[in-house]
C-alpha cells in the first residue's frame, strides 16, 4: 500500500543512527518521506542521507531543525544563520528534496489529496514556565537550572539580530504562503518544533520549552485546515490530538534515548492513510 511517511532527529552524527538511516526503506515504490528536521549538524551528513532517502522514496520533503543550523566547529562549511539555511535548501533542490522554500506539493495517493507543507518557523521563547514573563526571565531560569539549548552558542540568526527577530519573520512569510495556498484542500504541516504548547508540558525539563517553538502559530491547526501536524524536536514520539486535529511526533533522537524503548528503533510513522487507531 502507498504511503505518506515520517521520521525527525535522525542524528545521524551517531553511528547507530547512521546504521539505522542506511536500513530505512519504503512500504512502497511510490511512498513519501516527511523529515522533520535534525538529520546532522553537518552539511556533508545532512546531504548524504538525504540523498540516499531520496534514492529510495518517490518524494522527500525535509524541514529543518535546530542542529542542521548549527555553525559547529567540526563543519567544513561555517556559513551562518540566514545564509546556512539557504545553502542547505541549495542542497536539498540539488536532490530533489521539498523545502519550505519550494511549491507546496500535493500529496494524491490513499488518504489525499492533501497539501504538503513543509515549515520553517523557529521559536521566540515564549513557551515560559508559569509566572515568568519575559524572555530575559526565562533564559535566567533556564540558566539557573542548568537546562540551556546548545542552540545558544551554536544556532546564529545573521543577519537578524535575535533568534526570536528571525522567528517574527518567518512566521510571517509562512502565514503568507500558508494564506495562499489552494483554497478546499486539507494540509499536512511538517515542522521540527510542535505548533501548540501542550507537547512540551510531558519534559522531563520543563524550562527547555523556550527554545521548542511559538505561541504565534498556536491556532496554525485550525486556521490552515490540517488534517495532521508532524513534528520532532522533543524525543518523545507519539500520537496526540489537540481541537480535534492529530499530532505526531516522529523522532528516532538519540542512542540513549531510543535503546530502554520495547520497540525497534526507526520506525517509520504512517501519515497517510491514516491508521485506525489515529482516526
Amino acid at each position: 500500500m502507498t504511503s505518506l511517511l515520517a521520521i525527525s532527529d535522525l542524528h545521524i552524527g551517531y553511528q547507530e543512527n547512521r546504521r539505522i538511516v542506511e536500513e530505512l526503506r519504503p512500504t512502497s515504490a511510490s511512498d513519501w518521506l516527511l523529515v522533520a528536521g535534525d538529520v546532522s549538524e553537518k552539511v556533508s551528513d545532512v546531504e548524504w542521507a538525504l540523498r540516499l532517502l531520496g534514492d529510495r522514496f518517490e518524494k522527500v520533503v525535509w524541514a529543518p531543525g535546530n542542529h542542521e543550523l548549527w555553525t559547529h566547529p567540526s563543519d567544513p562549511v561555517q556559513l551562518r544563520g540566514e545564509e546556512r539555511y539557504r545553502h542547505l535548501v541549495e542542497v536539498c533542490r540539488n536532490l530533489g528534496v521539498v523545502t519550505p522554500e519550494d511549491p507546496y506539493p500535493t500529496w494524491t495517493g490513499p488518504g489525499g489529496p492533501v497539501t504538503v507543507a513543509p515549515l520553517f518557523v523557529l521559536y521566540d521563547y515564549t513557551f515560559r514556565m508559569p509566572g515568568v514573563a519575559t524572555k530575559e526571565e526565562a533564559l535566567a531560569l533556564a540558566y539557573d537550572k542548568g537546562v540551556v539549548c546548545t542552540d545558544e552558542m551554536l544556532l546564529h540568526p545573521d543577519p537578524y539580530p535575535s533568534r526570536d527577530a528571525w522567528c517574527e519573520a518567518r512566521v510571517a512569510e509562512t502565514e503568507r504562503r500558508l494564506e495562499a495556498r489552494p483554497p478546499g484542500v486539507p494540509t499536512v504541516l511538517v515542522n521540527h518544533y510542535p505548533l501548540v504548547r501542550d507537547p512540551t508540558l510531558v519534559l522531563r525539563h520543563p524550562e527547555f520549552a523556550i527554545w521548542c517553538g511559538t505561541e504565534r502559530t498556536a491556532d496554525w491547526h485550525l486556521r490552515f485546515d490540517v488534517h495532521t501536524m508532524v513534528y520532532g524536536h522533543l524525543h518523545i514520539p507519539r500520537t496526540t490530538s489537540y481541537d480535534g486535529v492529530r499530532f505526531e511526533e516522529v523522532s528516532l533522537g538519540y542512542p540513549r534515548e531510543w535503546r530502554p524503548r520495547p520497540t525497534a528503533p526507526g520506525q517509520l510513522r504512517r501519515i497517510l492513510p491514516a491508521p485506525r487507531s489515529a482516526t
